[in-house]
Parts: structure tokens; C-alpha cells; sequence
């Protein structure tokens, strides 16, 4: 099954794709991928992952075609930074 896995930081942004065994769960292609040992400051136990922008755990599984993503926490509030812009 061929499914994509993205992370992005404020100045880089990583995405990949790669085949997982069928049945594979969003952890499995996260650690499949090796984006861990890219970004060893990534935390699986406190960040939150998602699947087309949907927060998923670790255990669904994916489906051919998916984009895994796993999120960073907002270091802004959105709307303080839309108030700096103006």
C-alpha cells in the first residue's frame, strides 16, 4: 500500500512517500518512514498525529493512498498574530 507521511517545521517541511505492508496502523508507517531519526525532537507519546487533517491515534489503521501527518503545538496564538500583521 502506498501512503505519504508529512511533518513540517517553521523552516522545512518533509513529505514522502513509501509502501507500508497492508493492514499497517499510522504508527507503523511513521516508524517505517524514518522521519523519527530525521527529527529525533518528534514525540509521539505528546504530539498529535492525523490523516488528511483528522486527528487519528497511533493504532487506526491507514488505507492505500493516505497522508499521515504528525502535528507540532502552535507556538502562536492565530489571532495574535493576525492583530501583529494589521
Amino acid at each position: 500500500m502506498n501512503v505519504g507521511v508529512c511533518y513540517a517545521e517553521v523552516d522545512r517541511q518533509l513529505w514522502m512517500r513509501l509502501e507500508v505492508p497492508d493492514n499497517s496502523t499510522v504508527e507503523e508507517a511513521i516508524n517505517l518512514s524514518g522521519v523519527l531519526a530525521l527529527y529525533p525532537e518528534i514525540n509521539l507519546s505528546t504530539q498529535k498525529v492525523g490523516i488528511f487533517g483528522k486527528i487519528a491515534t497511533l493504532d487506526t489503521p491507514v488505507k492505500d493512498g493516505d497522508r499521515v501527518e504528525i502535528y507540532r503545538a502552535i507556538t502562536a496564538d492565530p489571532q495574535q498574530v493576525q492583530r501583529r500583521r494589521r
